[in-house]
């Protein structure tokens, strides 16, 4: 019996990001490279190639929306922009494809919208601030961790060309934390006299992020809990970016499957 395998769009094909997903999808029977989608670099050259592997005739092209409308893929995967991922979405389902979205810079506060779009094209959106495993599971243990200790700072690491500060997961781990924190159990910070300008960090609901941008760095956090005379940290490292790819994968083929809108990529695994 032959299996149809899963048309993929890859939009931010030469960013480092969209580099791994296809580097991941060329090796992968199940799915197949149909198009590639860039900005301004890489327009005109072979996608496969750029992701250090062998041709594939699927060019790098500078038009989404043409691309969509003559390859008609299943699922697209983005990999671009904080500033046009929106948009890119809204292409995306309008063209009837389902969107694998690892862009960062959404939070749950997009969520009602993107299931609106979603509700209306009857195409589901995966919305992952991390395809990690390891990631994901130093969320689960963070959740669990949250209900004993109510004071906690996150730290997250990235190379200089992140496009935002913090990163989506950081946002994502602070927002998990906050809702199985009791209220009453937050702890706040007593006033302290910044000599330097924000160098506690920013603040989301009441929690801490630190965020540092160095060449050599990949994907990096620490989430530190305070307690009564002890402290308890979680870290995850991600050495190479290739520790992205069977997360991506996943995502690639259980989109069909997970209607409306998916935060997390924590919700495609049994935990």
């Amino acid at each position: 019996m032959v299996t149809r395998k899963i048309k993929v769009v890859v939009n931010g094909a030469y960013g480092k990001m969209g580099r791994t997903a296809i580097q991941g999808i060329l090796q992968d029977q199940e799915v197949k490279l149909v198009g590639a989608v860039g900005k301004t670099r890489g327009i005109g050259l072979d996608a496969g190639e750029v992701a250090g592997s062998t041709g594939t005739g699927v060019i790098i092209e500078d038009d989404l929306n043409a691309c969509l409308q003559r390859v008609k893929p299943q699922v697209v995967v983005d990999f671009t922009n904080p500033t046009v991922v929106k948009d890119n979405i809204r292409k995306i389902l309008h063209y009837g494809a389902h969107a694998v979205v690892g862009t960062t810079g959404l939070t749950s506060d997009d969520i009602p919208l993107l299931l609106e779009w979603s509700q209306g094209a009857g195409k589901n959106i995966l919305v992952a601030p991390n395809f990690a495993l390891g990631a994901v599971l130093m969320l689960e243990l963070a959740r669990k961790a949250a209900r004993f200790f109510p004071a906690v700072e996150i730290i997250e690491a990235h190379n200089p060309l992140k496009a935002d500060a913090p990163s989506g997961t950081a946002i994502n781990t602070a927002e998990i934390i906050r809702s199985v924190q009791s209220t009453d159990n937050i702890v706040g910070d007593a006033p302290c006299l910044e000599k330097i300008s924000g160098v506690r960090g920013g603040e989301l609901g009441g929690i801490r992020i630190h965020s540092v941008r160095l060449p050599g760095f990949v994907a990096h956090q620490q989430i530190i809990f305070g307690g009564l005379g002890q402290t308890l940290t979680l870290r995850h490292d991600s050495i190479s970016r290739e520790s992205f790819i069977p997360g991506i994968l996943l995502g690639i083929k259980k989109i069909g499957e997970i209607p409306g809108v998916t935060y997390g990529f924590d919700k495609l695994l049994d935990l």
